[in-house]
């Protein structure tokens, strides 16, 4: 049953925003054709590395490709088949899915669109559901593991995932798409891009609808999602494209792990229920979950290029991103949720509701954690050739990030008030207004003035950077040294904790810093082998500034640091290109924020002073035996430890208050949340000119359990190894041609076809011992797990004008 989905008034704003595109397309229409995608891709400030150049390991994912095989997929799943990947969809909702490179989370993995950083200033989080629509407008996605190419000082420790989006002078097309699969998924999609015209003058815009279920249970989604981009080239030295995109969505999740024991109990004949969901049920007959994510988050930039003369070239570009959102949880007393569960799993709503109406109370109802924000940037970068060998770079990189975090209420559940006692300055409240948990469609932020509950908190982060490189280029050798600095000043403001003359912090200021260097030497027109290293001192995140989550400020607050070496070698020809990798990189003085929930009370661990070692080597190739056929494959094998034990602090999530303090004995203890070892091996055939087929087998092994720091406390236990798992896709192409360059195509895609039962993701590691009641392929059943989705399809339909 679909809910809350954000209305037809909607449909006008797409129906308007379309007759204007096709109007302004049909005034510039032009025959002039447009350059090549690789052209037209946005890279004036992107770092986009070159094949036999630039010194870094890296996978690049092209735009067909991508339409192609990601179906009804997260986004982050398509660069499953490149070497020391690890993405899965986490616990299942909309847009919940995460990647690691090289053992590293996407805390630590940089990402950036079009060249410009999106990963949260605070914590350095990406949270895909933000950008569930980037698959819809992305040319290309290139992955460099380890240091990477980019010129900023950005929180590249595992590597950096660029995504270049179309540009507005795209070739004149239009598209449209109808796309549907398991569970209700449906998706409608317009595109156009007008083609630049005599003037100079070109635009490109997109606006579509996803919604349905996901495979797991109360796990529904709305999403949509727009892109405008408007390009201005008015002689050979100026270009200009302002380009702007959002993914308004609300989406049901799967956001704690259940016990392995659950799945069991609502499954059949011994076999897991992976769809088990534990928090949802229904209420007045509709879908109802305690754990909703909502949010928008429209970034708009304006890319200037300048080409000052034939050696020098001028990259700017300035952007904004106003995020407005949060998600759901409990409130209340939770551990009375279980009296309410019902046989088949979920949660009785309706009981909840009358309970709290009869009572007048607000003991089980829904709260909603707000995490909005307000960012402005800009980079600048100057780039001149001093002659044929010989070229460097000079740049600033600007950012001011505003983090606004507090709780409202969400839905009373039949209560008509909450009592709530956080702020000393306004003690024993009522609170009577609750807030729908649906996202703004304001591209410029909401209002922030909702009546707030339990915490209420800003934190605030100035960012002030500058990059040089310098470039040399003869023969067959390439050489790149780069360095970068930079300042970040940290303020946290709390207006619950505090008194009004106490509340804002002093700015604490962290100078960072990276220096890296590498080469590349093409022996002839097969061989080439390149090397790289760099040494990083870079900023601790905002939770490690102020601890246990007050203004206290951290008195031993030190850089993470960050080492890391790699040798390369690559071989090309007509038929087969191939790479080698060998990384070792050492990650120093780390801080970990971790949330966990060992029963029905959330924590969360502030961790401090960890180190981890990372090596591995990667392998990777394509080959075309025949016209026809393709074939792509890779492997590789990771060794990923911590290397020391580590202090941690542990607080209830909804008291603030620390419960608990000790040492993690961790040394020694294999990384967990990644496959160590990962394998892929994919086909694709040419049936005919009209009909493709392909399929792509996957290997994961060595994958343990993640960072837990409850079962550390104080005591040395290892990390679980999950079961290895293996998983087919399989997918079918068609494309007819027509008159006037007109197409039709069908795409039809099936994941896991053979249906394989898995885990992807444990959060807790409880060994098997004399006190474990039962087993799961080895591992005791009081583990939390999510289990990987069952076989899932998706079949498209799109139209080329």
């Amino acid at each position: 049953m679909k809910t809350n989905y954000l209305g037809k008034s909607r449909l006008s704003v797409v129906i308007a925003l379309t007759a204007a595109t096709v109007a302004f397309a049909q005034t510039e229409k032009d025959s002039t054709k447009s350059k090549d995608i690789d052209q037209v891709v946005l890279t004036g400030v992107a770092d986009i590395a070159k094949d036999r150049k630039t010194p870094v390991a890296v996978s690049t994912i092209k735009e067909a490709v991508i339409v192609e095989k990601l179906g009804n997929q997260e986004f982050p799943e398509i660069l499953n088949t490149t070497p020391s990947v690890y993405a899965t969809k986490s616990g299942g909702g909309f847009g919940d899915s995460r990647i690691n490179v090289r053992g590293f989370d996407q805390r630590n993995t940089a990402v950036m669109i079009n060249g410009v950083p999106v990963n949260d200033m605070e914590n350095g989080a990406v949270y895909w559901s933000n950008w569930a629509g980037l698959s819809d407008v992305t040319s290309a996605m290139q992955v460099q593991r380890g240091l990477g190419s980019s010129k900023l000082a950005i929180a590249s420790v595992g590597g950096t995932i660029n995504v270049l989006t179309r540009s507005a002078d795209k070739k004149q097309q239009g598209n449209i798409t109808l796309g549907i699969g398991n569970d209700g998924y449906h998706k409608t999609l317009f595109s156009y891009n007008t083609g630049k015209g005599a003037k100079g003058w070109s635009s490109s815009f997109l606006m579509s609808r996803t919604a349905g279920s996901m495979y797991a249970d109360g796990t529904e989604f709305e999403g949509y999602n727009y892109y405008f981009a408007l390009g201005f080239n008015p002689n050979a030295k100026h270009d200009f494209q302002f380009t702007i995109t959002g993914a308004p969505q609300w989406h049901n999740q799967r956001s704690f792990s259940p016990k392995i024991e659950n799945y069991l109990k609502y499954g059949k004949n011994g076999e897991p229920n992976r769809r088990y969901n534990e928090n949802w049920g229904y209420l007045s007959g509709e879908e109802f979950s305690y754990t909703r994510n909502y949010y928008h988050k429209p970034v708009m930039s304006l890319n200037w290029d300048y080409k000052i003369s034939s050696a020098t070239k001028l990259s700017t570009v300035i952007y904004a991103s106003f995020g407005r959102g949060g998600g759901t949880g409990t409130v209340g007393s939770t551990s009375g949720i279980e009296k309410y569960r019902l046989a088949d799993g979920t949660i009785d709503f309706d009981g909840i509701y009358l309970f709290n109406k009869a009572n007048n109370s607000a003991a089980l109802a829904r709260r909603s954690s707000i995490n909005s924000h307000n960012w402005l940037g800009a980079i600048s970068s100057l780039n001149h050739k001093v002659n044929d060998n010989f070229n460097f770079t000079i740049g600033v990189d600007g950012r001011y990030y505003k983090g606004l975090h507090y709780r409202v209420m969400s839905d009373f559940l039949g209560a008509s008030s909450y009592n709530d006692k956080t702020d000393i300055n306004n003690p024993n409240r009522v609170i009577i207004d609750a807030y729908s948990a649906s996202p703004n469609w304001n591209p410029f932020g909401g209002k922030t003035d909702e009546t707030k509950i339990m915490y209420n908190n800003d934190g605030i982060v100035n960012w002030i950077g500058g990059f040089g490189q310098m470039e040399y280029n003869i023969g067959g050798l390439s050489a790149f040294a780069q360095a970068s600095v930079s300042n970040q000043g940290f303020q946290r403001v709390d207006y619950f904790l505090y008194t009004p003359e106490n509340q804002k912090t002093k700015t604490v200021n962290k100078i960072g810093y990276n220096v890296k260097a590498g080469a590349n030497y093409n022996i002839n027109s097969h061989h080439n082998v390149f090397v790289n290293g760099g040494y990083y001192e870079r900023q601790p995140f905002f939770g490690a500034v102020f601890l246990d989550n007050t203004n206290k400020i951290n008195p031993n607050l030190e850089n993470e640091k960050v080492m890391s070496f790699e040798l390369g070698y690559g071989f090309r020809s007509k038929f087969f290109n191939a790479n080698v990798n060998l990384y070792n990189t050492s990650w120093g003085d780390i801080f970990k924020r971790v949330t966990y929930r060992p029963s029905t009370v959330t924590y969360y661990a502030n961790v401090l002073g960890i180190k981890e070692i990372h090596r591995g080597i990667e392998f990777d190739f394509t080959a075309k035996p025949i016209n026809k056929l393709s074939v792509n494959g890779m492997f590789s094998i990771g060794d990923w430890y911590y290397d020391k034990d580590v202090e941690a602090t542990f607080i209830d999530d909804a008291t603030n208050q620390v419960v608990g303090q000790g040492t993690l004995k961790i040394k020694d203890l294999k990384v967990g949340d990644a496959a160590q070892f990962t394998a892929a091996l994919g086909v694709d055939y040419d049936v005919t000119n009209w009909l493709k087929v392909d399929g792509t087998y996957r290997f994961n092994d060595n994958l343990y359990s993640g960072f837990d720091p409850a079962t550390n406390l104080n005591k040395n236990v290892p990390a679980v190894k999950l079961p290895s798992y293996g998983l087919l896709d399989l997918g079918l192409s068609l494309r007819f041609n027509m008159k006037n360059n007109n197409s039709v195509g069908f795409r039809f895609n099936v994941n896991n076809v053979l249906d394989e039962t898995y885990i992807s993701d444990m959060r807790t590691n409880i060994n098997v011992s004399s006190s474990t009641k039962a087993t799961y392929r080895g591992i005791d059943v009081a583990n939390q797990a999510f289990f990987g989705f069952g076989r899932t399809w998706n079949a498209s339909i799109s139209y080329k004008f």
